[in-house]
C-alpha cells in the first residue's frame, strides 16, 4: 500500500513536471511568437505608423493649419473687409454723414431748430445804380488857355484841392495885371488921402482937395475889390491872391485847375497842348462814397411804394445784397416808360455798389404767418428727391420733405420735418456735394 502510494506520488510529481515543461514550452513558444510578431510587425508598423503619422500628421497638420490659417484667415479677413464694408455701408445708411469740427467750420454749417415763420408778399422793381448827382463836379478852366500840364487820368483818385492840370492863360494874366495895378493905385490913393487929410487939418489945403483925395481913395478901393473878386471867380484862393505881389513874370500866366472835392476822375477831356475855351468841360470828379439806386415803378405798383419804405436791393450780376429806404418817389410818370422813379440812397464807402450796374429792388407789401418754414437755401435736390439735412446725435441725415408756399427767401415745409427738429439752415449745399461725391444713397440716414 505504501509502495503504491509512493509510486502514485512519484507519478504525480512526474506528471506535474511534464505539465510544467509542456506549459513552459508553450508559453515560451507563444512568447517567442508574440515577441517575434510584435517586434517585427507591431514595432515596425508602430514605427512606420508613428513616423508616417508624425510626418503626415505634422505635414497634414501644418498644411491644414497653413491652409486653414491662410485660407480661412484670408477668408475671414476678406469677410472682415467685406463685413466691415457692409457694416460701414450699413452704418452710412443708418447713421448718415459724420463731419469733423474742421469740416463743419469749413462748410459753414449752421444748425437750428425748425419752427414757425412768415412769408413775405413782395413786389420786385428793376433799377440801376447811378452816381449821386449831389456829389458830382464838372470842372471847367474858367479862363481860355493852352494846356501845359495834365496830371490825372480817368479812374485816378484825387484829394480835395489837388492840382489836376495847369494851363497858360493870357486872360488870367490880364486879370492878375489888373489886380496888381488896382492894388498899386489903391496904395497911392491911401498915401494921397493921408497927406491931404493932414494938410486939411492944418488948414493948409483946401476942402476941395481933401474931398477929391477921399473920392480917389474910395474909387481905388472899389477897383481893387473888383479885380480881387474877378480872380476869386477864376478860381484863385485868398492866399493865392495875396501872393500875387511876389510872383515873377513867368507865373502870371499859370493857372492851376484844382479839384474842389475828394473823389474819382470819371471823365477827362483835356490833352497836353490843347487850346481850351473858358467853358470847356475838361474833368468830371465824383465822390463815390454814396450812390443812388433808381428803381422803375410801373403805374400798377405806384400804390405799393412810398417814401421811407424799406427796400432789399440785389445786384443782378453778382448777387450782392443790401438794404435801404426809399428817399423819394417822383410825382410824375415818364411818358416813354410809363413809370415813376423811386430813389434809394446807399452808403458806398466800401465800394461794393458799382454805378452803371443793374439791380432789383424788393419791397414788402404784407406778411403771412406759417407754422413751419426754412430758408430756401436749406432745401436741396438729390436724385430727384427734395430733401433737407437733419442733425441727429452729431450725424447729418437726409430727410425728404414736401414744399408748400414760398417767397424769395423762405419756403413752407408741409411734410417730412417737424417743429423743433435740428436742421441745416446754412451749408446744406456743401453737404449735398459731399453726399454726391461719396456715392452715398439718397436714403442714407432716413432709417432714423
Amino acid at each position: 500500500m505504501k509502495k503504491m502510494q509512493k509510486i502514485m506520488k512519484q507519478g504525480n510529481v512526474l506528471l506535474g513536471l511534464g505539465l510544467a515543461l509542456i506549459w513552459g514550452f508553450g508559453v515560451s513558444l507563444g512568447v517567442t511568437a508574440q515577441d517575434s510578431h510584435d517586434g517585427h510587425d507591431h514595432a515596425d508598423h508602430a514605427a512606420e505608423t508613428h513616423e508616417d503619422a508624425g510626418h503626415a500628421g505634422e505635414g497634414h497638420a501644418k498644411d491644414d493649419h497653413d491652409d486653414h490659417a491662410g485660407h480661412d484667415h484670408a477668408t475671414s479677413t476678406e469677410g472682415g473687409v467685406s463685413q466691415q464694408a457692409d457694416d460701414d455701408e450699413h452704418g452710412e445708411e443708418e447713421e448718415g454723414l459724420r463731419l469733423t469740427p474742421e469740416q463743419r467750420k469749413r462748410f459753414g454749417i449752421v444748425v437750428q431748430p425748425a419752427g414757425a415763420g412768415s412769408l413775405r408778399n413782395e413786389i420786385s422793381l428793376p433799377g440801376e445804380i447811378v452816381f449821386n448827382e449831389d456829389h458830382v463836379v464838372h470842372l471847367v478852366p474858367r479862363v481860355a488857355g493852352i494846356a501845359r500840364e495834365v496830371h490825372k487820368r480817368v479812374g485816378d483818385r484825387v484829394a480835395e484841392g489837388e492840382v489836376l492840370a495847369v494851363i497858360d492863360s493870357r486872360e488870367l494874366a490880364d486879370a492878375k495885371s489888373e489886380y496888381l495895378a488896382a492894388s498899386a493905385r489903391g496904395a497911392l490913393a491911401e498915401k494921397t488921402f493921408a497927406r491931404e487929410q493932414s494938410l486939411h487939418e492944418k488948414q493948409v489945403s483946401s476942402e476941395q482937395d481933401f474931398l477929391e483925395a477921399e473920392q480917389a481913395l474910395a474909387e481905388a478901393r472899389i477897383a481893387l475889390r473888383s479885380s480881387e473878386h474877378k480872380l476869386h471867380a477864376l478860381g484863385l484862393s485868398e492866399k493865392e491872391v495875396i501872393a500875387l505881389d511876389g510872383e515873377h513874370d513867368a507865373a502870371i500866366t499859370r493857372y492851376e485847375i484844382r479839384s474842389p472835392i475828394s473823389g474819382v476822375v470819371t471823365e477827362r477831356h483835356i490833352s497836353l497842348g490843347e487850346s481850351l475855351a473858358s467853358d470847356a468841360d475838361i474833368f468830371t470828379v465824383v465822390d463815390t462814397s454814396s450812390v443812388w439806386v433808381n428803381l422803375a415803378v410801373h403805374t400798377k405798383n405806384l400804390g405799393a411804394v412810398r417814401p421811407g419804405q424799406e427796400m432789399t436791393l440785389r445786384v443782378d450780376h453778382s448777387g450782392v445784397q443790401g438794404h435801404g429806404e426809399v428817399s423819394m418817389v417822383t410825382p410824375f410818370v415818364e411818358k416813354s416808360t410809363r413809370s415813376a422813379t423811386a430813389r434809394v440812397v446807399l452808403d458806398n464807402r466800401d465800394g461794393r455798389w458799382m454805378p452803371g450796374t443793374f439791380v432789383t429792388g424788393f419791397g414788402k407789401t404784407d406778411e403771412e404767418n406759417v407754422s413751419l418754414v426754412v430758408p430756401r437755401d436749406a432745401v436741396q435736390n438729390i436724385e430727384g428727391r427734395t430733401v433737407v439735412f437733419v442733425e441727429h446725435a452729431g450725424v447729418f441725415e437726409i430727410t425728404p420733405v414736401s414744399l408748400g408756399r414760398m417767397d424769395r427767401v423762405h419756403v413752407e415745409i408741409t411734410a417730412g420735418l417737424r417743429p423743433g427738429m435740428l436742421y441745416v439752415s446754412k451749408g446744406s449745399f456743401q453737404l449735398k456735394a459731399t453726399v454726391v461725391t461719396s456715392n452715398l444713397d439718397a436714403h442714407a440716414g432716413h432709417g432714423h
